[in-house]
């Protein structure tokens, strides 16, 4: 199977990678069933790349319905060690304005009943996640985007909502309380799946409006979100192409080892199912290595 070490994961308006060359469209079948598209593989600023969309083309997914384990493990079994994930947002700050990007460092988790685990059913594990992007990747997406001159903001607190509806005008509010800067409805199940799976993680958060908060919110016509969303995409893509043409072969954060020392099961305990399903992630850190 043909393999690539750089993910891209495409949010809302993101379906396809433009100047992505060889391309091979990748059916991945995984133990927590079908990812939300094929995985497009291909060449992108010399290097070999994997892209996937969030949604599916056409959108089919909503944001708590999305196939998170399969689409991080799809990931990980086409060899890819480092996401970048493109997503749209919301501001939950005055100078944080629509058409901004935000290179986010940290996430508040507000879903209910999402599985953003791979582990459970007889194997239990617990990995670090006090940092939950990658900085090693933060700081490539930093210095791509003050190379592309757009208005960017470099770290910021992503509360991830459960969706599909957007906030209540309390509830903004309250984030707003919080210390929150954007508002989203997936990357941080992306964020936890990625670490388990020893993937380096980052997001590029697309600022398309104001969260309805803001005194200006009334006036937002979804034409309007939607031209901001368009304009965010043909951002993402110069981001991104940048990002990957200097992208580093080495990173010293410690994203890959993460499951090191964070499976409490002993090994002899672990059900033969569990194993199997989980043999992707495990082998490396049962055989001592700790990462591919």
């Amino acid at each position: 199977m043909p393999k690539a070490r750089i993910g891209v994961i495409g949010g809302s308006g993101l379906y396809e990678m433009d100047g992505l060359t060889d391309r091979e469209e990748i059916n991945v079948s995984t133990p927590f069933g079908d990812p939300s598209d094929v995985f497009i593989l291909g060449t992108l600023e010399g290097r070999q790349v994997c892209f996937l969309s969030r949604h599916g083309r056409g959108h089919r997914y909503s944001p708590s319905e999305v196939p998170f384990q399969a689409n991080i493990y799809g990931m990980k079994s086409l060899g890819v060690d480092a996401i970048l994930s493109a997503s749209a947002v919301g501001s939950l700050r005055e100078d944080i304005e629509p058409l901004n990007v935000v290179i986010p460092d940290q996430f508040f988790d507000r879903t209910r009943g999402r599985v953003a685990t791979f582990f459970g059913k007889g194997v239990v594990a617990h990995v670090a996640f006090a940092e939950p992007l990658c900085p090693d990747l933060r700081s490539v997406l930093v210095t791509v985007a003050e190379s592309a001159g757009c208005t960017h903001h470099n770290g910021g607190s992503y509360v991830c909502i459960e969706g599909p509806q957007f906030s209540t005008l309390v509830e903004s509010n309250l984030y707003r309380s919080w210390g929150m800067d954007i508002i989203g409805m997936t990357n941080l199940t992306e964020a936890k799946l990625a670490r388990e799976a020893g993937i380096c993680y980052a997001t590029l958060a697309l600022v398309t409006d104001y969260d309805c908060w803001h005194p200006a919110h009334d006036s937002v016509t979804t034409e309007m979100i939607i031209a901001n969303l368009m304009q965010n995409v043909s951002v993402a893509q110069n981001i991104i192409n940048r990002a990957v043409a200097t992208f580093p072969e080495g990173r010293e954060c410690g994203c890959r080892t993460a499951l090191r020392n964070a499976v409490l099961t002993n090994p002899d305990d672990i059900p033969a199912a569990a194993r199997d399903r989980l043999a992707l992630l495990l082998d490396p850190v049962l055989s001592g290595s700790g990462e591919e």
